[in-house]
């Protein structure tokens, strides 16, 4: 029987899309000013716009938020950005406009292949569409694509693609029922 042998793993395919010392400076960066307690909004999106990431109007990010990459990130208009959330974009993640991402919600790109022994890198973008809700510590796994409206529940994990106007739940989430918005 084959066995898991990390020495054989080799990620050198993958280029985060960014030089060392980039990388090194957002590191420190997102430490003092994004994954802290620091307040200021309007100062978090200037960081990350200078360092590449594409965001609209009126976007919250609350405090202790983890952002792998800017450059790998897109936002829409009216975003909030709960607390402690996740975004470890190895690929790209796109959310749109009106997207809640509650407090410790997490964004995986990046996953590891379990049926081969050197446990290979696996990474897959993520989209998530006008008027998505990710409740707070769920989490949208690689390749997931949320759709208009879509809701994942509190600590529901998404593995398959979210569904318009649908509510999701559990782990892996399941359709557990339409989502019908009132005036």
């Amino acid at each position: 029987m084959i066995e898991t042998d990390l020495s054989k793993f080799n990620n050198s395919w993958y280029k985060p899309g960014a030089g060392s010392l980039k990388r090194i400076v957002w590191y420190l960066v997102n430490a003092a000013f994004l994954n802290s307690s620091f307040p200021v909004n309007g100062f978090k999106i200037f960081l990350l716009r200078c360092f590449g990431a594409k965001i609209g109007k009126n976007v919250t990010i609350k405090p202790h938020v983890n952002i792998k990459y800017p450059w790998r990130l897109i936002i829409g208009e009216n975003v909030w950005i709960g607390e402690s959330v996740w975004i470890d974009n190895l690929a790209n993640v796109t959310i749109g406009d009106h997207v809640c991402i509650s407090q410790g919600a997490f964004l995986l790109c990046g996953n590891h292949n379990y049926k081969k022994e050197s446990f290979d890198l696996m990474i897959g973008e993520i989209q998530l569409e006008e008027g998505v809700w990710i409740g707070a510590k769920a989490i949208v796994c690689p390749g997931v694509k949320c759709h208009s409206h879509s809701v994942l529940a509190v600590g529901s994990v998404a593995v398959s693609d979210l569904q318009a106007f649908q509510i999701y739940q559990g782990n892996p989430a399941v359709q557990s029922r339409e989502r019908v918005l009132t005036k």
